[in-house]
């Protein structure tokens, strides 16, 4: 049965989402897949195939694995290798971090964000999802009985709106009561993507390439450099953390400077330069941090944020895109046991089962950034392995849809009961992003 015939029966639950990120589409898929109906507001004009490279972890890859077609599409774009391999900034080998023991969680899938997006977006089209480009959101309001949004000077009206419009998120202020502007975390990445013939051409760097797809990373005081080939080799993409103190007012990416990058990057192995110096075009994209929020969800229980707009990620965690996933599957979930008369029951209870999860998420970005930026790199051939990227089974061999449907009821009951905010705590600390 094709997506746009398999039906499911109407929940009568209307959801507006601003934002079709994979936060957004995804909560649109699953909503409809839960018999909601959603309706997609996006700012841009039109979607292009715009990006870098993306990981979504099992715990992504078994929401995609739910969507008919959209496995195989994937399959063929996103990166195979086996692990991944260290070496010191000068370029000694230290260590490989083979992905065998993560087999039993599922099936990871990396590759090109904007040919990803594309799939996915598609796919929601083929479902009969609505999705309306250039969209201009100027307002969000909510009752006791509805809420909505005044996209492009029209009043439009639901049962629940999802703000899925990413770390600039509107709908913050509106759940915040006050503007929370970002602020600069001291960090910024180059990142680039391009085609890997220059790569293949060079005798120093081919054997990157040459051989199908690679993953290898760079370490060094307070920069890490990620390389990979994807598509059997024939595209390459790097990322590059390093300190930057630029003002974030004056725009969170920009094109980047082969020579600015080729400084950060001074002393460190030859191999990195001529990656480097093979790159047609980079882009500066600067980490800044906001406060975690208090709550996600707006005064009446009419409005939610999720993704990026509620809880942004450092890339280092490799669970953004992940956890921005796992939102929108456990939303639809929520709204179809809470039945269109609870929505607001049913916001708070996604609010309560995700917020510790992803808060404890969020932690191993920043415990994996510190752990390369700070190591002591005259020793650590004494432990290579204590770099390793740490998956461990509860992050990635998880079940979002399934989780939500376990602990609905339990969560209904805490909620009676626990009137006061999911994690005070949260206060304290800070979430950079990207």
């Amino acid at each position: 049965m094709s997506p746009s015939t398999d039906k499911p029966k109407s929940s009568g639950i209307k959801v507006i989402i601003v934002g079709a990120g994979f936060a957004g589409l995804t909560a649109a898929i699953e909503c409809h897949r839960k018999g909601h109906e959603a309706l997609v507001l996006e700012s841009f004009a039109e979607l292009k195939v715009l990006g870098d490279i993306i990981s979504f972890g099992p715990n992504a890859g078994r929401i995609f694995e739910r969507w008919p077609g959209v496995p195989e599409q994937l399959d063929p774009i996103c990166i195979k290798t086996k692990g991944l391999t260290y070496k010191s900034y000068l370029g000694d080998y230290l260590f490989y971090q083979s992905w065998d023991t993560e087999k039993s969680y599922g099936k990871a899938y990396n590759g090109h964000r904007g040919e990803i997006h594309e799939i996915v977006y598609n796919h929601a089209l083929s479902l009969g999802v609505e999705i309306r480009l250039g969209q201009k959101i100027t307002e969000y309001f909510e009752d006791e009985k509805e809420a909505g949004v005044v996209s492009n000077g029209q009043r439009i009206v639901g049962d629940i709106v999802l703000a899925a419009d990413g770390v600039r998120s509107t709908g913050r202020t509106l759940v915040l009561g006050y503007e929370d502007k970002p602020k600069s975390s001291g960090y910024a990445i180059y990142r680039a993507w391009f085609d890997s013939a220059r790569i293949a051409n060079n005798p120093m760097t081919k054997y990157l390439v040459e051989n199908g797809d690679t993953h290898s990373a760079w370490l060094g005081p307070d920069i890490h450099f990620l390389a990979a080939s994807i598509k059997d080799g024939k595209d390459f993409s790097w990322v590059c953390t390093h300190k930057d103190e630029a003002d974030v007012e004056e725009g969170w990416q920009e094109p980047g400077s082969i020579e600015d990058a080729l400084k950060v990057l001074e002393g460190w192995d030859p191999i990195v330069h001529e990656i480097v110096k093979a790159t047609p075009f980079l882009v500066d994209w600067k980490l800044v941090y906001r406060d975690p929020m208090p709550t996600w969800i707006s005064p009446k229980g009419r409005i939610a944020l999720i993704g990026d707009a509620a809880h942004p990620f450092l890339p280092t965690s490799v669970q953004g895109a992940s956890q921005a996933m796992e939102d929108g599957a456990t939303v639809a979930v929520c709204l179809a046991l809470s039945g269109k008369s609870k929505v607001p029951e049913a916001l708070r209870a996604f609010e309560k089962i995700r917020y510790g999860r992803v808060l404890a998420a969020q932690k191993t970005g920043e415990t994996t950034r510190d752990t390369w930026h700070k190591a002591d790199f005259d020793k650590i051939k004494e432990n290579p392995e204590s770099l390793k990227l740490v998956r461990e089974a509860w992050l990635m061999d998880h079940d979002a849809e399934a989780h939500a449907y376990k602990v609905y009821p339990e969560t209904i009951a805490l909620l009676e009961v626990d009137k006061e905010p999911i994690v005070e705590a949260a206060q304290l600390r800070m979430v950079e992003v990207a």
